[in-house]
This record gives C-alpha cells, structure tokens and sequence, in this order.
C-alpha cells in the first residue's frame, strides 16, 4: 500500500463463530455465522455486500462458494491464497477496490470446523517436492528447524521460547473468549510432549474450530456507522519462498521488508505501536517477527519476550487476546489479529482492554515463514 491509500478505508464491524468447537456446522457454516456477525456489528445486511475477499482451506474456489452460501452476488471478489496471511493482505485489496469505486461494502470472511471435522494441525497442501523424501512433519518440522537455527545463532533457549507461550496463556486468562484459559508455566510448556525439537506441544498453536470476518467501507461513509472507524494506515506484502528448504535464512523473515513499507505507508515508527497483534502459530513466530518488524534487533528476540516482557503489564501488549497459541487456532489464524487489534482500537476487546489505543499492528505468516504481511491500523486520531 502506497501512502497514497493512507486511511482511504476503515473496518467498521467485526465479528466471529464456532470459537474452541462448533459440533455440527461446516467450515461455511461457520463462515456464514461470522459473516452475519460481522454485519450485524456494522448495522448492515447480506444484501450491502458487493465485495467479498474469502479463502477457505477445503476449497479451490472459496470466494465463489461462499458467495453462493451468502446467497450475494458481489460485483469486485478475491479468493488469492497465501495461507494465513491471506486476510491481512485482503485489507489492501479491499482499500484498493474501494478507493476505485469498484464495491462499497467490502466483507473479509473465512470459517473452519478443522477442530470437530479432524482434530489434527495438518495441512491440505501437497508435500514439497525437495522436502518429501524426508517425510518431515509439516508444518511442525519447518518452524522447529527455524527455532533451532536462532538457538544455535544467538542463543535463544527453550525456556525465551516458553515465556512466549506463557504470555499468551496470560492474556487468554482474562478473554472470556479464549479457549484455553487454564494456567500455564514455563515448566509445563517445557515439560510438555516433544512434537518437533525443541518445540513442544505447548509451543504450537491451538487446533480449534472458528471463523472471522471484517467489513470495510471506503472512509468517507466510515462515521456513519455505529461503531468507531479503524482506518487502514499502511499495509504491504512480502513473500521469500514456498518450500522451507528454499528459505534463505531461517532467522531472518519476509516481515523485514513488509513491515518497513507498512510502516512508511502509515507515517509511524514500531516505537508509535501501542498493541501487536502477531500470528503465532509457533512460539518462535514470535521471536522472529518482533525483531524482523523493529521491536528488537535480530537476535535479541529471546531477551525481549523473557520474563513477562509481553504479558499482561509488560513493556509491550502482544497478542492481546491470546493468540493462536490460546485464544484460537482453525486452521489459519490471520484474520485474528486484525479483529483483535481493530477491537482494541474501537475499546471493545473481550479480554484486558488497554487504554486509549490509538495505533496497533496485525501481522499475517502464511506458508512456513513464505509470506509476510504487515498492517497498520489507526483510530480517528491518527489520520
């Protein structure tokens, strides 16, 4: 996104299903349900829609398909498929829709039952040609090689791993919506079932149910609806690989390039941020995304999380409903992080509610480390 796009759009309803377990219901039906959640939060109706941006994990087609179990019929769709960050990347498409006149009400929807439907963190994608023979266990095995790496780099222990998992607990303590609120230590975290060493089960996100979805509308019409506007300042895109052995460097990430044009895009620094939201499917996404998106340098990721650094109260709120790691986990995460930090603008999270928050980042990983996307969001007084 070009400065040019610099708060041209605003979300102006969130919502979200089937959080933990959603017995019964099909992906789509979770989509649908977050969909009119969604809507309804904004004072619409399926009817307003004329741009819809959907993936889904179980079809090669989502946007077509979820537009038939709408029952809508929109004149501008995207269905582009990234993996998790798909979501946050359809924040600049939907800006660009928008600002060309091209839909004017925009609704970003996704839906999963991977939790009732299979219970297991699997992939649909077919296994990588060069990494296959290996028979590693995708995509677990990818983020351990990256969390080994950074260890044997810069010292990073298990236990920095852990202080990551631990946060999260912390902040899904306090979020009614959390679906694992139960207590968490450093030990348990380490003690846990080795899946991928050195990441335990606790280091990897949660396998649940759950769907999200976002309106947009061009900002011009963002005040005329009930709740308050979260303006998109900034948002960019990068992507370094598909296959985690074509990686350059397993410490260094994507979110080093998005996050600077997001940045430059929105006009403000890391040190403006007052709430990240990360995608966390590993606690080593964490580590790796904070120092790539200038939180911290490269290699001091470690230290930065330790000891309740992004917990409840810490020097900086990170994943403030607990993210995937806690709060939920179906399938791809990314949605998430831009409802929770959209939530902590508009001053209605869940969970801890911080004050006056002004600027938040939601930051997209789709693929193992692939794609890298950046979002800057802002209150009406950041315009």
């Amino acid at each position: 996104m070009t400065t040019e796009l610099r708060g041209k759009s605003a979300i102006v309803g969130t919502g979200h299903a089937g959080f933990g377990e959603a017995h019964g219901l099909t992906a789509y039906d979770v989509m649908a349900q977050s969909a009119l959640a969604a809507l309804g939060d904004a004072g619409l109706n399926l009817s307003d829609v004329d741009g819809l941006f959907c993936t889904m994990m179980e079809d090669s087609m989502p946007a077509l398909m979820a537009a038939e179990y709408l029952g809508i019929q929109p004149r501008f769709i995207d269905g582009t498929m990234s993996g998790g960050s798909s979501f946050v990347n359809y924040l600049t498409s939907a800006t660009m829709a928008l600002d060309a006149g091209l839909c004017d009400v925009a609704l970003i929807v996704y839906g999963s039952n991977q939790r009732t439907a299979s219970g297991r963190l699997v992939t649909a994608s077919r296994p990588p040609a060069y990494e296959a023979p290996y028979n590693p266990r995708y995509p677990i095995s990818a983020y351990a090689m990256a969390a080994a790496r950074h260890m044997h780099e810069y010292g990073t222990t298990r236990e920095q791993l852990a202080d990551v998992a631990v946060a999260a607990r912390a902040w899904a303590q306090r979020n009614p919506e959390a679906f694992e609120r139960g207590p968490l230590t450093r030990e348990d975290v380490l003690g846990a079932r080795m899946v991928g060493d050195p990441l335990t089960v606790r280091d990897c996100c949660l396998v649940t149910d759950g769907g999200g979805a976002i309106v947009m509308v061009h900002a011009d019409r963002a005040r005329d609806f009930p709740k308050a506007p979260v303006y998109v300042l900034g948002s960019a895109a990068e992507s370094s690989h598909r296959q985690i052995s074509q990686m350059k460097d397993f410490t260094v990430t994507a979110a080093r390039a998005s996050g600077a044009r997001a940045f430059a895009a929105a006009g403000v620094t890391p040190a403006d941020i007052q709430a990240v939201e990360l995608y966390d499917a590993f606690t080593i996404n964490a580590i790796l995304f904070l120092e790539d998106l200038g939180f911290c340098a490269k290699g001091e990721g470690g230290a930065f999380v330790e000891g309740g650094r992004i917990a409840p109260g810490g020097v900086l709120p990170v994943n403030t409903n607990g993210g995937g790691l806690s709060c939920v986990h179906p399938g791809m995460y990314g949605i998430f992080t831009v409802i929770e930090a959209a939530r902590q603008i508009r001053g209605d999270a869940p969970g801890i509610q911080l004050k006056d928050i002004d600027l938040a980042l939601a930051h997209g990983n789709g693929g193992v480390l692939s794609s890298q996307v950046t979002a800057i969001l802002g209150s009406q007084n950041t315009l």
